[in-house]
């Protein structure tokens, strides 16, 4: 892990690679949490991390659904979506005028989750999120991903 000084520098001059887990209810629903912490605090968003240096995607998706979900899961067990590009007018560090940029490999995943049991580092509180329901405080680029679960569903 690096100093917040140091990784801040590198929220300011480059992209960071991240994995979201695009997490799919039998009926279709998305697994969504309050996030906590900026960028998109105070939004539904999917669960998901960056990818550290020299770790491979497989090991990061081990390390993100246990972070993530309270438990590890293969990266063989979900779907490639795709990449996508998010960027945020805010930094973890509340910096003004440093947004952040993440090329981020979206993978569906269908698992049993107890929400009672998710972690509460990154999210405050989790709920099952349709397409057809309230999605005000859904944040634009989790949203995005309800078309894109269609293409793959039969």
């Amino acid at each position: 892990m690096i100093e917040d000084d140091e990784f801040m520098r590198v929220v300011k001059n480059a992209p960071l690679v991240s994995l979201d887990l695009v997490v799919r209810s039998e009926n279709n629903e998305l697994l969504m949490g309050m996030r906590v912490n900026e960028p998109a605090a105070g939004t539904w968003f999917v669960p998901g991390g960056r990818i550290r240096k020299d770790e491979s995607i497989e090991d990061a998706f081990l390390r993100i659904t246990k972070a993530e979900l309270g438990k590890s899961y293969p990266i063989d067990q979900a779907r490639l979506l795709g990449a996508f590009t998010h960027k945020y007018q805010t930094n973890f560090a509340h910096i003004p005028g440093i947004s952040t940029h993440y090329v981020v490999l979206a993978y569906e995943l269908q698992v049993y989750i107890n929400l009672k049991q998710l972690p509460t580092d990154q999210h405050s509180e989790y709920r099952w999120v349709s397409e057809s329901g309230d999605l005000a405080k859904v944040h634009p680029n989790a949203r995005a991903y309800f078309s894109y679960m269609k293409r793959g569903s039969n």
